[in-house]
Order: C-alpha cells, then sequence, then structure tokens
C-alpha cells in the first residue's frame, strides 16, 4: 500500500510539473488516512509522514548492482568474442602457413594479418593515451594529480563534516535544496566526486575490482543518494557515514606532500587512520540503525541517540569495558555489535598497543634546530660518548675564554645514555643534542647545517681498526660538503695517511679554514720533541688546553707547575705603537712591559698570502695589522697588546692599568705626529734620527697646513721607504735601532747571522752543500737520502754493541703483522727536519718485531741515521745492545692498545717496558771512556757542535748507572693507567692526567690531551698551524698533497729556495750551570735571562724545566724534572735549570763542523785529553766561586733592573749591549781560554747529568 501510494504522489507531482510550472497547495491522503497540508513546488512534493529511504537506497544498490552486471556481461561478451576470433584466426594461421611452405616463398620472414594488427595497434594506442592520461591525473606524480588527489581527500573529509552536523537533525526529513546550504555544498562534493570516479574508471586496468574497491563502494552510496534527495526534496542521512573510510588514504595523502619519510612515521598514521575510520564508521552504523528501528517491526523501536552517543557506545564496547548506561535496542544493532565485538576487540588490542608503542618510540630528540638570531651555533657529531663530550665541553666552554656566544648542536644516531643526558642538561643554555645521521640529508636540515659556523667531527682514539673509522669520518666530510661545499669542517683523523683522502673532496679547502686534526701526526710529533727537548711534550700539551688556575700555598714543586699550566696560546693583532720594531724588540717589551709572551707573528706577503712565523728574528719588522701568537693566562691580558699606546701609557708600571685609551691621533699637534712618524719610539725633538732641516721647518710645516692622519701614516711609509732605499742617510745608531747588525772589533763578518733570502748570488753558490747531491727533500724542509734497503739497516745484537752507540733515540715499538700501522713516519720526520745540521741529527734505533717494522719501512727508507733491531723492548739483552743507558731518549709506543677490551689492560705492553728499564743496572765504565774519548763513536754519528753554539753543551748526556734515570716517554691510551708508571709518586688515581707526576715530568703522553686542539681549531685555526709547525718539524699543505701522490717523500736538488727553507728555529734547551748564561743561573732573574738571550742569540725563552726537588736544600736531590711555562720576569733560576727556547738557525755551525771534526780526530794522546778534562772542570769550580762573589752585588742592582728595563723597551739595543749574532763575544783572556779548552772537547757546558751527579 505505501509503495503504492509512493508511485501515486511520483505521478501526480510529474504531471502537475508538466501542467504548471507555478506552485501549487493541495492535500494529500496519507497511508493512515490522515490528511496533510505539504505545499508543493516544481520538484516531488514532500510527505513528512512517509519514509523514502529505500529510494535512497534502491538508487545506490541498482547503481552498484546494475554497473557490476554491465561489467560481467561485457566480461563474457569479450571473453567468448576472444574465443572465438582465436579459434578462427588459429585456422587461417595454419593455412596460410601450408600455403607459404607449397610455394616455396622463403624472401623474408612471413607475418600474418598485417593489415589487422595495424589496425587493432591504432586503436588500443588512443585508447592507452586516455588511460595513461586519467593514471597520471590521479596518481600524483604530476603537480596537477597531487592538487587534484589532495583535493578530493579534502573534499572527502568536508562531506564528513557536513554528515556529522546534519547528524543532529532526524535520520529523514524534507529539505528544500534552494533553501538548505548544506544540501547544496554536499551536493558539489558529490558532483567533484562523480568527475573523480569516471578518472579512477578510465585508468583501471581491472574495472571489476575497480568497481569493488573500498573507495568505490562509498562512492555508490553516497553519491546517488545525494540526486535522489535534490529531486525528492526530502534528505536521508543513511550511509553517508561511509565518507569516514577515506581517512584510511590520510598516509598516502601525507607522503605525496613529502611530510611522512620515516616508517615508523607511515606506520603511525596508517595506525591511526585504519582505527578512527573504523570507530567513526561503525558509529555512523548504529547511529542509523538506533535511530531508524527495525523495518520488519515498521521502525517502532527505534530510540533517540546521538552520533556521539554512538561513538562513546563503540568505544566502551572495543575496549571491554561496556558501561551499560548506552546500549542497543534494535535487533539490527545488536547484530552489529555482535559481530563488531569480534572485530573491534581484536583491531583494539593489536593496534592501540602497537600505536603507543610507536609513540612511545618516538626519537625523543627528533626535533629541528630554531637558529637563534644574532647567535652562531656548530655541529658536532661523530663519536659522541660521554667521555668525548664531557672533554670538549670543558674545553669549548672554559672561563678563561671570551664570551662564548656559540650553542652547540650534537647530532648523533644513538640517544645519549642518562649520564651524557644528564650531562646536556646541565649545560642546557648552549647545548642541544638531535638523534639523527650527518649522512642524511634531511637530518642536515633538521640541524640547519647549511647556517652552522662550523662543523666539528670527532673521532674515536680507542677504536680497533682506525682505518675504518678515518673512512667513516671522510664519509661523514663528503656527505656535508655534498649538502652545503661552504660550511667549515674540523675533523679528527687517527692516521696521517689517510689525511689524503680529504684532498679528493673537491670543496675541501684548508683556506677556507677546513682542518684534519691528525692524532698521530700531532701525538707522534709531541714525542718527538720530547726527543729534542725533553717535558716540551707536556707544556705545549698544557698550552692549548684550558686549564683553570689551581693556587697552592706550599712552596712545592705543584705550585709552579700549575702557574705555568694555566697558560694557554691566544692571538691578537698588535697595536699601532709597535709598526716600525723588530721582532726582539717587540718581545722584549710585551715581556717586560705588558707581561706578555710573543712566540710568533703572522706574516702576509705582497701576494696575500700569510704565513706564521715563529722566532724570525731581528730582520722582520713588525707591519701595520700584524697577528701576534702570545702566551698568557687568559684572553684579557692579550689585549694588552692592542691596546697599547706610547703616548698614554708609557709611564705606567702596573699592566693591569693597560686599557683602551680615550687619546685620538686627530688631537696629535703636527709636531708629535712627524716625531712620531720620522722616528718610532722617540719622543723627544732632539732624536737623532731627524734632520736639522726638519727640526728647523717644524714650526713652518706646522704653521702652513693642517696633516691628517692619512697624511701622517703616507708621510711615516714614506720615510720608512726611504730610509731602505737609502740607508747611507741614516746614522749607524739608527742602523742598529732598526735591527741592523754591528760590526765590532771583536766580531768578525764571517760570525755573523745571515738570511739565506737577502744573500747574493755567490754567497747561496757558497753556502750550498754541493748542490748536485741531493740531501734534503723537494720541499728543503727534512733531510732526505736514497731508499735504503731494509737488510742494510738491520742490526744484530753483537753488532749493535760494537757500535757503541751513544747521544742516539731508542724506539721500543710493540707490534705484529696484525697490528694497525700508527704511522712511525710522523715520529722521524720532525728529528730529520733541515734546520739541523747533518751531524746534529740523533741516530734512530727501532727496537720490535721485524714483520711490523717492515710494514712500516716503505715510510721511513729515505731518512738517514736510522737503524733497527730486529728483538722486543721487553728484552734486557736487546736494550743492553743498543746503549739505552747512553741514549737521549727512549720512546716506548704500541700498536696492540686498541685490541683490548679491557681498559685497564691497553697499556699494559708500554707499563711492562717502562718498569723493564727502570730496574736495569748499569757499568760506568763505557760511560767513563765515552766522557773522555771520541774514538768509540762510528763515523757518522758524532754529536759534537760547533764551539759557538751556546747550546751544545747539553748535546751529550752523562752516563746512566740505573735505569731510573734514563729518558723515557711513553704513549698511554687511558689516562687512568700513568699511576703505573712511577712506583714512587703519590698520585691519586682519579687525578686528572695533567696534575700527576708523570705528566708534569714530560715522561708520559696521552692521546687524549689533543681533545682540546678541537675546540683551540674553531676559536682560532691559526693554534694548529702553529703547533703543527712546532712539533712536525715544518709539515705544510703542499708536502701533504705530495705525500698523498707518492706516500714518500722525494729528494730534490739544492737550489737557493729549498736552502732558504732551512733558516727556521727549533726548540731546544739551555744550560744554566755554566757558559754564556752561567752569571744568571745561581740566582738570577729569569727576565734578565728571556733579554739577554734575545738580545744577543736571538733566542726566545718560554719555560723552565727544572729538577723536582730544586727548591729543597737536600744532598741528594731526585733527578726527576718538571716543566714550568712561562714564569715571571722575577723568578728566580737555580744553576740545575734547563731552559726552553726556540733558536735559531746557525748558518755557521756546518763551517766549524770542519774544524771541530779534525780536532776530534787529530793524534793528540789519552792524557792530554784527561788534562783538558780536568781543567774544565777546574775551571768550572772556579766560576762557581766567582759567582758566589758576584751575588751580593747582583742583589744590589736587583731593585733597578726593572725600571731600566722598561726605558730601554723601545730600541733594539743600546751602545753597550750585546751584539746581534749567534757567536760568543769573549769578553775575557780567561773566557777566551775557557772557550777553547771548550773546544778540543766538543763540550762547551759540562753535561747536565754530571752537573747533576756533583749536586
Amino acid at each position: 500500500m505505501a509503495t503504492w501510494n509512493a508511485s501515486q504522489i511520483i505521478l501526480n507531482s510529474m504531471s502537475n510539473i508538466i501542467e504548471s510550472p507555478q506552485s501549487k497547495s493541495h492535500p494529500v491522503m496519507a497511508s493512515n488516512g490522515a490528511s496533510l497540508f505539504i505545499p508543493v513546488t516544481m520538484e516531488v512534493p514532500c510527505d513528512q509522514g512517509t519514509r523514502m529511504w529505500w529510494a535512497f537506497l534502491a538508487s545506490s544498490m541498482v547503481t552498484f548492482f546494475g554497473g557490476l552486471f554491465i561489467i560481467l556481461v561485457w566480461r563474457t561478451f569479450k571473453y567468448l568474442w576472444t574465443v572465438c576470433c582465436h579459434c578462427g584466426g588459429k585456422n587461417k594461421e595454419a593455412q596460410k602457413v601450408v600455403n607459404v611452405a607449397s610455394s616455396q616463398v622463403t624472401d623474408g620472414d612471413y607475418k600474418p594479418t598485417d593489415d589487422k594488427e595495424e589496425v587493432g595497434v591504432a586503436e588500443v594506442g588512443w585508447m592507452t593515451s586516455v588511460k595513461d592520461w586519467a593514471g597520471v591525473m590521479i596518481s600524483a606524480q604530476t603537480l596537477t594529480g597531487r592538487v587534484l588527489v589532495v583535493t578530493v581527500f579534502a573534499l572527502s573529509i568536508g562531506a564528513l563534516m557536513i554528515y556529522f552536523i546534519d547528524s543532529s537533525n532526524p535520520i529523514e526529513s524534507c529539505q528544500n535544496f534552494y533553501k538548505d546550504f548544506t544540501l547544496q555544498i554536499d551536493m558539489a562534493f558529490n558532483i567533484f566526486f562523480l568527475l573523480y570516479f569516471g578518472l579512477r574508471f578510465i585508468a583501471a586496468n581491472d574495472k571489476l575490482w575497480f568497481w569493488l574497491e573500498v573507495n568505490s563502494v562509498v562512492d555508490f552510496f553516497t553519491v546517488p543518494p545525494v540526486f535522489v534527495s535534490v529531486y525528492l526534496n526530502r534528505s536521508w542521512l543513511g550511509l553517508r557515514f561511509l565518507r569516514a573510510l577515506r581517512l584510511i588514504q590520510f598516509s598516502e595523502i601525507l607522503q605525496f606532500l613529502n611530510i611522512l619519510k620515516t616508517s615508523n612515521s607511515i606506520k603511525l598514521v596508517n595506525l591511526c587512520s585504519i582505527f578512527i575510520s573504523t570507530w567513526l564508521t561503525a558509529a555512523g552504523f548504529i547511529h542509523l540503525v538506533e535511530n531508524s528501528g527495525d523495518p520488519w517491526r515498521n521502525f517502532e523501536n527505534s530510540q533517540d541517540l546521538s552520533y556521539w552517543e554512538c561513538v562513546y557506545l563503540l568505544m566502551v564496547t572495543m575496549s571491554t569495558v561496556g558501561y551499560g548506561d548506552v546500549y542497543a535496542k534494535t535487533t539490527l544493532g545488536r547484530l552489529f555489535m555482535v559481530f563488531f565485538i569480534l572485530g573491534g576487540l581484536a583491531m583494539f588490542a593489536s593496534y592501540v598497543p602497537e600505536i603507543i608503542e610507536l609513540i612511545g618510540n618516538r626519537k625523543k630528540y627528533g626535533g629541528s634546530y630554531s637558529a637563534v638570531s644574532g647567535r652562531k651555533h656548530i655541529v658536532v657529531c661523530g663519536h659522541i660518548t660521554l667521555e668525548s663530550v664531557s672533554n670538549f665541553l670543558k674545553d669549548f666552554l672554559h672561563k678563561d675564554r671570551d664570551d662564548v656566544n656559540v650553542e652547540i648542536v650534537f647530532l648523533h644516531n644513538i640517544s645519549p645514555n642518562l649520564e651524557l643526558e644528564a650531562l646536556f642538561k646541565r649545560h642546557f643554555t648552549q647545548v642541544e643534542f638531535y638523534q639523527g645521521s650527518v649522512l642524511n640529508p634531511h637530518d642536515l636540515a633538521r640541524v640547519k647545517i647549511e647556517s652552522a659556523d662550523a662543523c666539528l667531527i670527532l673521532a674515536n682514539k680507542y677504536c680497533a681498526d682506525p682505518d675504518a673509522e678515518d673512512a667513516s669520518n671522510i664519509m661523514r666530510v663528503i656527505s656535508i660538503k655534498n649538502y652545503h661545499p661552504k660550511i667549515r669542517i674540523i675533523t679528527q683523523m687517527l692516521q696521517y695517511h689517510n689525511k689524503a683522502h680529504l684532498l679528493n673532496i673537491p670543496s675541501w679547502n684548508w683556506k677556507d679554514g677546513d682542518d684534519a686534526i691528525c692524532l698521530a701526526e700531532l701525538k707522534l710529533g709531541f714525542i718527538a720533541q720530547s726527543c729534542l727537548a725533553q717535558g716540551l711534550s707536556t707544556m705545549l700539551a698544557n698550552l692549548f688546553s684550558m686549564r683553570s688556575f689551581i693556587k697552592i700555598e706550599e712552596d712545592t714543586w705543584q705550585k709552579y707547575y700549575l702557574e705555568g699550566v694555566a697558560n694557554e696560546m691566544y692571538t691578537e693583532y698588535l697595536s699601532s705603537a709597535f709598526v716600525g720594531l723588530s721582532f726582539p724588540a717587540v718581545c722584549e717589551l710585551c715581556f717586560v712591559k705588558l707581561k706578555l709572551l710573543m712566540i710568533a707573528i703572522e706574516y702576509k706577503s705582497e701576494k696575500g698570502e700569510s704565513r706564521i712565523l715563529i722566532n724570525p728574528g731581528n730582520h722582520m719588522k713588525i707591519k701595520e695589522g700584524t697577528l701576534g701568537f702570545f702566551i698568557a693566562s687568559d684572553a684579557k691580558e692579550v689585549k694588552r697588546a692592542f691596546f697599547y699606546c706610547k703616548a698614554c701609557h708609557d709611564d705606567i708600571t702596573d699592566p693591569k692599568r693597560i686599557k683602551k685609551c680615550a687619546c685620538k691621533r686627530p688631537k696629535m699637534s703636527i709636531r708629535k705626529r712627524l716625531i712620531q712618524a720620522c722616528c718610532i719610539g722617540c719622543s723627544e725633538i732632539d732624536c737623532s734620527c731627524m734632520s736639522g732641516t726638519l727640526r728647523n721647518n717644524m714650526g713652518t710645516l706646522e704653521q702652513a697646513f693642517p696633516i691628517s692622519p692619512v697624511t701622517v701614516n703616507d708621510f711615516s711609509t714614506s720615510l720608512r721607504g726611504f730610509e731602505d732605499e737609502q740607508p747611507s742617510a741614516l746614522s749607524p745608531k739608527k742602523k742598529q735601532r732598526n735591527g741592523g747588525m754591528r760590526h765590532s772589533p771583536n766580531t768578525s763578518p764571517n760570525m755573523m747571522r745571515h738570511d739565506p733570502l737577502l744573500m747574493t748570488g755567490n754567497d747561496q753558490i757558497d753556502n750550498m752543500d754541493s748542490s748536485s747531491v741531493k740531501r734534503y727533500d723537494s720541499t728543503g724542509m727534512f733531510h732526505w737520502c736514497p731508499a735504503k734497503e731494509l737488510d742494510k739497516v738491520l742490526l744484530t745484537r753483537s753488532e749493535a754493541a760494537m757500535t757503541v752507540l751513544s747521544g742516539h733515540v731508542v724506539v721500543c715499538i710493540f707490534g705484529d703483522m696484525t697490528s694497525a700501522l700508527i704511522g712511525v713516519r710522523n715520529l722521524v720526520m720532525p728529528l730529520r727536519a733541515s734546520n739541523f745540521h747533518y751531524h746534529e741529527l740523533k741516530h734512530i734505533v727501532f727496537v720490535g718485531s721485524l714483520d711490523y717494522i717492515k710494514r712500516e719501512w716503505e715510510t721511513l727508507h729515505n731518512f738517514p741515521k736510522v737503524s733497527i733491531l730486529p728483538g722486543t723492548p721487553l728484552s734486557r739483552a736487546d736494550l743492553r745492545a743498543v746503549n739505552i743507558n747512553l741514549c737521549d731518549m727512549c720512546v716506548i709506543l704500541s700498536a696492540n692498545q686498541n685490541n683490548i677490551d679491557d681498559t685497564s689492560l691497553q697499556d699494559k705492553e708500554c707499563i711492562l717496558a717502562s718498569l723493564n728499564i727502570k730496574s736495569m743496572q748499569f757499568d760506568d765504565s763505557i760511560g767513563l771512556l765515552q766522557a773522555n774519548s771520541q774514538g768509540f763513536t762510528p763515523p757518522g754519528m758524532e754529536r759534537s757542535s760547533p764551539d759557538n753554539s751556546p747550546l751544545h753543551g747539553v748535546a751529550r748526556q752523562a752516563s746512566i748507572t740505573t735505569g731510573a734515570n734514563i729518558p723515557i716517554i711513553t704513549e698511554l691510551v687511558n689516562d687512568s693507567n700513568v699511576q703505573f708508571l712511577d712506583q714512587d709518586d703519590d698520585d691519586d688515581p682519579d687525578t686528572e692526567l695533567y696534575l700527576t707526576q708523570p705528566f708534569a715530568c714530560g715522561t708520559a703522553f696521552a692521546v687524549s690531551v689533543l681533545d682540546s686542539l678541537m675546540s683551540a681549531t674553531y676559536f682560532n685555526d691559526n693554534i694548529l698551524t702553529l703547533i703543527r709547525t712546532l712539533v712536525t718539524g715544518g709539515a705544510t699543505p703542499e708536502l701533504e698533497a705530495l705525500v698523498a701522490e707518492e706516500n714518500a717523500l722525494r729528494g730534490g736538488y739544492s737550489t737557493p729556495q729549498t736552502l732558504a727553507n732551512r733558516d727556521r728555529c727549533r726548540v731546544a734547551q739551555l744550560a744554566l750551570y755554566d757558559g754564556p748564561f752561567a752569571d744568571l743561573g745561581d740566582g738570577g732573574c729569569y727576565g734578565d735571562l728571556y733579554c739577554k738571550a734575545l738580545k744577543t742569540y736571538n733566542m726566545l725563552c718560554f719555560g723552565i724545566y727544572r729538577l723536582r726537588d730544586a727548591h729543597i736544600s737536600t744532598p741528594s736531590q731526585c733527578t726527576k724534572r718538571y716543566v714550568i711555562t712561562n714564569p715571571p720576569y722575577e723568578f728566580e733560576l737555580v744553576p740545575t735549570d734547563l731552559i726552553f727556547c726556540l733558536m735559531q738557525f746557525d748558518h755557521n755551525a756546518s763551517q766549524s763542523r770542519a774544524s771541530l771534526s779534525h780536532s776530534s780526530h787529530s793524534s793528540h794522546s789519552s792524557s792530554k785529553k784527561s788534562s783538558s778534562v780536568t781543567s774544565i772542570l777546574h775551571t768550572a769550580s772556579a766560576n762557581r766561586q766567582n759567582r758566589v762573589k758576584a751575588r751580593d752585588s747582583r742583589d744590589k742592582q736587583k731593585t733597578n733592573r726593572m725600571g731600566q728595563a722598561e726605558k730601554k723597551w723601545y730600541t733594539d739595543e743600546t751602545e753597550n749591549n750585546y751584539p746581534r749574532n749567534i757567536q760568543i763575544k769573549p769578553m775575557s783572556t780567561h773566557m777566551a781560554n775557557q772557550i777553547n779548552q771548550y773546544k778540543s772537547t766538543s763540550s762547551l757546558i759540562p753535561p747536565i747529568r754530571e752537573v747533576e751527579d756533583e749536586c
């Protein structure tokens, strides 16, 4: 009956539409007999008392099953057609083949049905093009496709929102399309969905499976009812909740937009979208059936439930809670709940825990760095551990630095442990951590690597495979440089030969700040310098490490050591007051007046190339904008060199008062400005360097025109240029004041220091050591010899014992065929630097496994004076064969340290070897013979130095009777193992390495001290260049590129350019017991020694190597020494002190060598040699008595010494000062006789160890 009434209503409404376009009103009889007055419009009239849900459902079902029926019929017809055509075509093909065979047609291959295939190809091509176009439109492969896919998803969510709004209305109601705004919007959305459905249908390869897809089913049950709703002026909420199933595609949409990139994020979004869409869809079905009721019960058992109450019902049902406050009443609802509990409970039990796990496992440090305006940041990556990070932060954020306005961003692919996380939290204001890898460009973008000031890469110093670790760091550099080529990178490298791989990176440029800190190169370089000056490794390590000052009141050796430890290396630009002065003059002024120790400057050539000159000598004049390298306790002290002004600070005695002055150059009178331009350092108008004409015309010039500061500067520059071009216009005093050499009656021109760059061609040729022979490498930085076979340098125990080695370097090395190479070349290169003369080179003897040394020999075969004793460092027979008691230094290395997991056992071999040597006892008979005769020393291994050198007194070591007095330096991996080296020290196991006695004495060195170079290099890249120049003997980037090509040094002929490279300073130790500085050795001031050595020999002193118990007046003192860095001016010296100094290259040493060798090999009797030694000891005793008598007079003059030194700061020297040469000027007949006696034994100063024995 209801169906018949509905049909009548539809027919009447259609007839009304045809008859009259105007709206009318008429009564309609409902099924229950009630008369309803319903307005009738152009569309079908709506009857509120009649349910039309079946019409909406029928439209969807007809569309779905009708289309499915058509697809199945089409497939069946196509299948039958294909089968029939295939059979017919097969028979025709067989007939054609028979015909061809019978006619014997053999010209070419046969192609059947050629014309039909061409037509078919054309038809398929047209269909394929349309299909491909539709596929591109929906696959998000193009921008248009991505826009379309995102738009469809957004509109689906919009349609779902409209459903949520309409869910508050009755399930079925009359709605006028022209008045209902939500219906109009929903209609527009569904028209778009219909068009998109058509594109998807065209692009589908399998139409049947497409018809059964979830998205297609959603369209079938949501799109047709909208059109029916417009036609019937009736709205049915129906199955529109199925739009929630579109949420399943949410992860795909996010992937199209490149928002989701990781598997965990994609999986998380997938789980959440499936769970939410299922939940909302099920809630929509319950909302539909509960508000409608059961159809077979005439919809009488319905209940009024809102959509969100149904959502609540589904959640408590899935979670198995079931409060019972809301439940299903309809049969359809209850039946659905039965099946939903099974599926929903399974989904809830599996999806929710997995979602929580993914959220819980989400990277805690997976965010992105937000750059702070006005604040730089650096990225630190690589080996990120508690130890490496704590060491880095302790040095980087040290209080002695200026205010560090840099934020540190750590990037590592492993989340930090609790200890490391606590460390980050303690420094949360300046440190951030992000989890990721520098090999991933996405992670590099997260830490803003493109805006970072630098990227620092830390290496694992304790890894078992150093080459693999270096390869990892090189890959990190490649990844970072590939992402941002201009970023500055500072990386740690373990092996020297792996540095060559960095040169293969196109964007790697050391001139732009890129640096590679090779730990093996620097570690072995430090140890090599300790072979030349024991304790230097400790001093240099403390200089570039930030240490806080620890004050000790007691008069112990720790007090003086820690005062020196507080010094660091800084750079600062020099004030204009220093312009025109020579380097020694500026050093003297800085030390005496400013309490600063300057050791080097940055020199810029006319081509713009800069290089660091360490103690260049008095021929180097300071220019405007020169950068100086200082040793000071903090950065504020170094500012004095920049703020110093002669006009304002000349009379200030307290260096702390030297601050930025308020005077300005334009306010200076023209008289003073012209005086300063003419003669820097002269404040009086009667200065001898001003001509009388200039003095007389001063007033006229001042009245005639004002001179600007620029004019004065230009005038000053022109005057200096005039002085250089016309030296005859200046008086001899002016020449001396500008650093020129004076000729004195007692100083011959041949004894003067000369610069190879200023030598004439004939002098250069005369200075060459046989230019036709290759004696140096191609750069002129190292001694070189043709490659030697390994067999020619091998020594047996008997051969080594017969050689009677003395003054050599013994290298005890542990390793085998499987050990990682440590790069022994880096140890040998500093000992073969070309600023040593050949006879000054210490012989190097390797004691260790021949299998290991064979692997290193390829890098060593071009160095002279190298021998190998196959054996083991733990064998006392091998050690005695190489005369370890007569060596200058014993180095203990191990290549097996990183192969052991237990850190306490990593240094076991080195510790056992050190203790073994210290427990040995020796006979002194060989030492006495060696001390009195040169006959035991084989040719080519003499250690005699020229008699005119103030340093060769410490060249020979005295004989040692106990192994405890042998100079040893031991390499350690684990810092805590230093406690096992000295059994008689009282160091706490938890004491930091730099506070332990072995490290302070220079007998132990650990690679961990090099960690500070990372931060030091970041703040000042010149520091690394300076350290590398000091410890490597002259390694340059050009040399590294050459080694990268050939893996060996290449010999070169001696040219003026290569010989000029020999003229560079080197580190040495100066003895105070006797010699030219003996008068200062007993109670003198360190400042007087500093000034005298600087003026007389151009030597720059920078520390003291003192006996540990020198402050204790006991008859038996310990022979251990410790390092004192940059002592103050008033520091009192003792006779047993050894002074660290930077010594100039001695060009005359090779000339004196010939006469020295002739003297040592002349036919003197042993009795004469013995009497000569006796006279030396007698003279030494007389000198000690004279020093005691002169001590009282020196104490009276001590109070006036500082004032006199400050008055002379502005001149290089006065008339009565020592001449600037490296020769010793004989001051008396007694001194001349003493020097002649020293020549006969090649020992100007008694050996240090003999001095210690006498004390």
